[in-house]
């Protein structure tokens, strides 16, 4: 069976807390039960991890590696300033698909560059939860439909 990794960056698991005018009621916890059963739907494995620290995000990426067929990750604020994150993203040769519940380029000035973009098959921003649906779905047609993506 397929595996796919959804990672999580700080704050992300106070959804449902945190400034619900701009992330909603969500929670992390719904998110994950979402693309759990999304995955499930199309006969994907898939795991969830959650860290506010960047080498523990970091640490997860390199054991991706060797384990997982497509990464989804949502940076969180390391998004806009870790190239730690980046690297470690680089060195991976699956589909990985960045996703931000806000569209990060309707923001503020500060949170309109992601570092984590340019290393990543693609971004799904401002739609919520169905980003995560949305990047569940590529990764299934890249890694088993034989999508095409492009550089």
């Amino acid at each position: 069976m397929k595996k796919i990794l959804v990672i999580h960056g700080p704050n992300l698991n106070m959804l449902g807390i945190r400034n619900k005018k701009v992330y909603g009621d969500i929670t992390l916890e719904t998110i994950d039960k979402m693309v759990k059963q999304k995955g499930k739907e199309l006969g994907i494995e898939v795991e969830t991890f959650q860290s506010n620290y960047e080498g523990d995000i970091i640490d997860k990426i390199h054991i991706a590696k060797d384990y997982y067929d497509g990464v989804i990750i949502n940076p969180g604020a390391y998004t806009h300033y870790s190239i730690a994150i980046r690297d470690a993203l680089e060195i991976l040769d699956i589909p990985i698909i960045e996703v931000h519940l806000t569209n990060i380029y309707k923001r503020e000035e500060f949170r309109q560059k992601s570092v984590i973009a340019p290393v990543c098959t693609g971004q799904i921003c401002g739609l919520g939860y169905l980003g995560y649906i949305m990047a569940i779905e590529s990764i299934y047609e890249i890694i088993i439909g034989g999508g095409k993506f492009y550089d």
